[in-house]
């Protein structure tokens, strides 16, 4: 199983984005999440994560899929991918420096943009599925030489978010 959370937060036409300031992904703009704990299921760590990067006591995440990749023939793991909604009259003002970067709102339509270089290689491929409410689907993701050379979307099921996943412990 993978040890990651990826969660990507919307308020109408806007994704809250963090731009990390630590590799992986240093200076790109990427949805929230983190380490999996041992034992956890990939929804607790993604609600713990998000509330503690954002300060949001948020509810509502749903369960999209997994993205697994592999990077020059090697393969490196992969993340549980959520999306959850946060109410209109909710209100997060950005941008906000956190511990793990630049939280900030951005556009749906900035962030999906053609030749857009602040997000990830990879973000443009999955995330529209992501966003659209489709089936959960294993995005698999062949990187070589720093470029995308190869995607596909597996429909997987859709409980795999809820289960417990083995996790080793760092400490």
């Amino acid at each position: 199983m993978y040890k990651y959370t990826i969660c990507f937060i919307e308020q109408g036409d806007k994704l809250l984005l963090l731009n990390r300031d630590r590799p992986p992904a240093m200076g790109l703009w990427n949805g929230v999440g983190g380490k999996l704990e041992a034992g956890g299921t990939p929804l607790a760590g993604v609600e713990r994560e998000v509330a503690e990067e954002t300060g949001l006591s948020l509810t509502n995440f749903r369960y999209c899929g997994i993205v697994s990749w592999q990077v020059d023939h090697v393969d490196i793991g992969g993340m549980y991918v959520f999306r959850v909604s946060v109410p209109e009259h909710i209100k997060l003002n950005t941008p906000l420096r956190i511990d793990e970067g630049l939280l900030e709102w951005k556009e749906k339509s900035w962030v999906l943009g053609k030749g857009n270089h602040g997000m990830g290689i990879i973000i443009p491929n999955y995330l529209p599925a992501v966003l659209s409410g489709e089936a959960c689907y294993e995005h698999r993701c062949i990187i070589d030489n720093n470029q995308l050379t190869a995607y596909e979307a597996i429909p997987i099921s859709s409980d795999v978010g809820t289960r417990h996943v083995s996790i080793q412990s760092s400490k």
